[in-house]
């Protein structure tokens, strides 16, 4: 009886928490005033929280993204939102999704579906008003859990319980699921190495690796997006325990050459990775001797910015890099001549490279830490107006040459210097 009692209470406390969760999230975003819309529309219409916010909040995780389930169509949807002032964008429409915007906050609002015509990528679908069907439609039980803005649950395919279990369950036949869609494959890799600490399901294990190739299907985009969700989970570090994951991760993204560098880091390297830095994580598994870094950048679309940032470190470490490079007088050039963000970089990927803890590496990154890059001193207008020269290519070469002396001189250099580097160009 006592047992009973306190497995009695355990639970209440349990659902007071998720009540408490679902308010939280009704508070600090705007979504109620799409709750309302929507409800007051007519006595059947309906809206509920679906997907990775539901789960979410049942694993008590930090809630980003709110995605919402509605039993109307788009254009209905779209014509409630006008009526309410609330923004919103189409982009998503041809596949029944449409984006309200209220603030700086992004709700994704999705009619209720059942696939017609599948083909590994995509499918055409339906709209329909059963939620059985939409979540039929889903690909893990996990994430087949709906709720309304109380946090009273609708879950058909027992996915809390999977959730509490560590199970990660494809709804219905695993191949199918995988063959709707095949970036199915890289969403279990991500659920498997954030929610389960169990051992793969052999006859999944068969699955994936029998429908592998069907990824060629899927485009970059997607790809690449689902790859960035991986690395930026806080599962990312059990990749490198799980060897099944490892491979499929390689198989999909060979490029991924270095990807067991993750595996028995020291306190200061898991801290860095902790800072969620993609582009960061992704060159550290990329960079190598050989053309590797080119490829994956031809074939991944990233941003000019990001792939500066690769090939920067690509031109550092493509070659062997002594550690002797790695001093306040080379590393004030390299601050100078690019940004602090990318001498962080430089400095966290040779301590990434490092076998054993690097206290001289990890000193230098405190050192420059709190440090302003310092200003070249001479301007144009000084020669200019000092000696008598015109604007131009000549002016250009000479103030060149003045700052790499500088540079080359801990920023420093003398008017004598400048005499004499103006003195010997006009020779």
């Amino acid at each position: 009886m006592k047992n009973l009692i306190k497995k009695l209470f355990n639970s209440r406390q349990k659902n007071e928490l998720t009540y408490i969760s679902f308010e939280k999230l009704k508070v600090e975003s705007e979504v109620v005033k799409i709750f309302r819309a929507i409800s007051k529309y007519s006595k059947n219409s309906e809206i509920r929280y679906v997907g990775g916010c539901v789960r979410k909040i049942l694993n008590k995780e930090k809630t980003d993204d709110i995605d919402l389930a509605v039993n109307l169509e788009p254009k209905t949807v779209c014509n409630i939102l006008k009526k309410e002032n609330i923004k919103y964008f189409e982009s998503g429409i041809d596949h029944g999704t449409i984006t309200a915007k209220i603030g700086n906050q992004k709700f994704e609002i999705t009619s209720l579906r059942r696939d017609l015509i599948p083909d590994g990528r995509h499918s055409k679908v339906e709209f329909c008003e059963s939620w059985y069907e939409d979540a039929s439609r889903r690909d893990f039980t996990i994430n087949s859990i709906y709720s309304d803005i109380n946090g009273n649950l609708y879950d058909p395919f027992n996915g809390r319980q999977d959730l509490k279990n560590q199970s990660i369950k494809f709804i219905g036949d695993p191949e199918k699921r995988i063959q709707e869609d095949y970036l199915r494959i890289l969403r279990y890799v991500r659920f498997f190495l954030n929610y389960t600490k169990l051992k793969h399901d052999l006859e999944i294990k068969k699955v994936i690796k029998k429908n592998i190739d069907g990824i060629s299907k899927i485009s970059s985009e997607r790809l690449i997006e689902e790859l960035k969700k991986i690395v930026l989970s806080k599962g990312f570090l059990n990749l490198a325990k799980d060897d099944f994951s490892i491979e499929i991760i390689q198989l999909i993204f060979p490029q991924l050459k270095n990807i067991r560098i993750f595996k028995n880091l020291d306190e200061h390297s898991i801290s860095i990775i902790n800072k969620k830095d993609f582009i960061f994580l992704i060159s550290i598994m990329i960079i190598d001797e050989t053309d590797n870094t080119d490829y994956f950048l031809y074939k991944y679309n990233l941003s000019n910015e990001e792939k500066k940032r690769i090939k920067f470190l690509h031109k550092y470490f493509s070659k062997p890099i002594g550690s002797n490079f790695f001093n306040k007088d080379n590393l004030w050039k390299v601050y100078y001549l690019n940004n602090k963000n990318y001498l962080e970089d430089l400095i966290n990927f040779k301590i990434f490279k490092s076998k054993n803890q690097n206290t001289k590496l990890i000193n230098l990154k405190k050192y420059f830490s709190d440090k302003t890059c310092p200003r070249f001193p001479v301007k144009a207008e000084t020669l200019m107006n000092n000696y008598n020269l015109r604007e131009g290519k000549e002016l250009g070469i000479k103030l060149k040459e003045i700052e790499n002396t500088w540079l080359n001189n801990n920023f420093k250099i003398s008017d004598d210097e400048i005499k004499n580097i103006v003195k010997i160009k006009n020779i």
